[in-house]
């Protein structure tokens, strides 16, 4: 076990999706809700912190026993803070040694993600060499600029995707690392981060509505391939010693 303490960030605005944290999704009123009930299938409520200015979405926490952060109003306008001040004026406030970023706009990074995620950060950096964790997935695509191309030679030169270097796409799901670092770095990464290699699902984030879409289409397969559950090799017993 570890002191670890979960922040879920939400605000009533958004610049390009309105009321996207209040959007339904598969048999939940909202994404609050719905990544609320998956992250409590695998850390107690009470260390989940719904982080937000608006008291209904903290109302949202508080019925499934969530607990709360009221976050100051100028953290919660967008462009209005920095995002360095927002992560602070956040993370400052809660009582836990080590901090998980998780965001409700990736709807399918399922439990079982999360629980090999917080498996790796002790693992990785608890009892390794690394001092934070990035979620990840891997990309063999090609990459172009305004410039020309990133990762390959467009010519005579081609190379084939299979050769292609292997870049990690951020899929803004999770990220930790401990509570000093990130009041020291303002930052919720360090210099030496572990990529934590995730399910292509678990990268799907709702930045546009297409994006939402997409989510709401694919949570068939997310059912079809059982993440809405939990077998007992994926759970952490958080009152036990196993991850000590």
């Amino acid at each position: 076990m570890f002191d670890l303490g979960v922040v879920v960030p939400v605000r009533r605005g958004s610049s390009r999706i309105r009321e996207k944290c209040a959007l339904p999704f598969a048999e939940q009123n909202t994404l609050i809700e719905w990544k609320l009930k998956q992250l409590a299938e695998v850390i107690e409520p009470k260390r989940i912190f719904l982080s937000s200015e608006d008291d209904a979405f903290l109302s949202i926490a508080r019925d499934l026993g969530v607990s709360t952060h009221k976050r100051a109003a100028h953290l919660a306008v967008g462009h209005k803070a920095e995002f360095r001040e927002v992560i602070t004026g956040i993370v400052e406030d809660i009582p836990h040694e080590h901090i998980a970023w998780c965001t409700v706009v990736c709807p399918l990074m399922a439990p079982r993600d999360y629980s090999g995620a917080f498996r790796s950060y002790h693992a990785q950096v608890i009892k390794g060499d690394c001092d934070s964790l990035l979620g990840v997935v891997p990309e063999r695509a090609y990459f172009w600029s305004a410039s020309g191309p990133l990762n390959y030679k467009a010519s005579r030169d081609h190379t084939i995707s299979q050769d292609l270097p292997e870049w990690f796409k951020v899929t803004n799901s999770v990220y930790m690392a401990p509570r000093d670092l990130i009041l020291r770095r303002e930052y919720f990464l360090g210099e030496r981060p572990y990529l934590d290699r995730l399910p292509k699902l678990a990268s799907i984030d709702i930045d546009y509505i297409d994006d939402y879409r997409f989510a709401q289409a694919l949570h068939a397969i997310y059912e079809e391939d059982g993440l809405h559950t939990m077998s007992e090799g994926d759970r952490i017993h958080w009152g036990s010693h196993a991850l000590a």
